[in-house]
């Protein structure tokens, strides 16, 4: 952004311009998946149009194999966004990015599993798949994948999953120990109750500490994004 007063509002749309230039020469030209990936950002988050952002996305992960693609294309497909909804194929490239080791497309990817009976009429290979992409996403340190895995052996899934007091706590610490609040919460619950873990009153306020410090972070954070909306090229 250098040479730019990103405080002038025409300096901004000037950026915004060159950006664009730069990104369709990249990606059209000179054939870079990362930089159609870019592309494909640009189109969803500045021009706002949905269409042509999924069509990059697609395209992207069809040729390029481009993981972050994927992921972004089984999310657009998941919800409807500038495209047909429909989970089995939203499904098939989150689990693409997935296997090219992208940690939201495994998170995706196993949150999806657990859910719908029209991916999977087997509530036992759905449950089985998801646990499987949780946790290679939690492997590739998605905090998100870890946090959520941890619910599933906290409260277990009467059939398929048994309760593990002791593998929800060492998941939840892994997810707080990458910034999540919620999981530093249920850390430090686990350490006062003694739930999968030595009952220790000081460390369940240390965690406690951290979460309360994580959640205020977040909420400033928030506060600071609302400067940056509403930018229109």
């Amino acid at each position: 952004m250098a040479g730019y007063n990103l405080k002038d509002e025409n300096e901004i749309k000037e950026y915004l311009k060159n950006l664009h230039i730069e990104y369709m020469f990249g990606c059209k030209s000179e054939k870079n998946p990362e930089v159609c990936h870019l592309l494909g950002d640009y189109m969803e988050a500045i021009k706002q149009d949905q269409t042509e952002a999924a069509e990059i996305f697609k395209k992207n992960c069809d040729e390029s194999n481009f993981p972050k693609s994927c992921s972004k294309y089984g999310d657009f497909r998941a919800i409807g966004k500038g495209c047909e909804k429909n989970i089995k194929e939203a499904f098939k490239y989150m689990r693409k990015a997935c296997d090219l080791d992208d940690s939201r497309g495994c998170l995706h990817s196993g949150v999806l599993a657990m859910g719908p009976e029209e991916l999977e009429p087997s509530k036992e290979t759905r449950i089985s798949m998801g646990i499987q992409y949780l946790k290679k996403a939690c492997d590739l340190n998605q905090e998100k994948a870890c946090f959520y895995l941890s619910g599933v052996y906290l409260k277990g899934v009467e059939g398929y999953v048994e309760k593990n007091l002791k593998e929800a706590y060492l998941l939840s610490l892994k997810s707080c120990e990458f910034g999540n609040p919620y999981a530093c919460a249920n850390v430090s619950l686990m350490h006062k109750k003694g739930d999968g873990v030595q009952q220790n009153t000081e460390l369940a306020k240390s965690f406690r500490t951290k979460a309360e410090d994580l959640l205020n972070q977040i909420k400033k954070h928030q506060k600071q994004l609302k400067f940056h909306q509403g930018i229109d090229p």
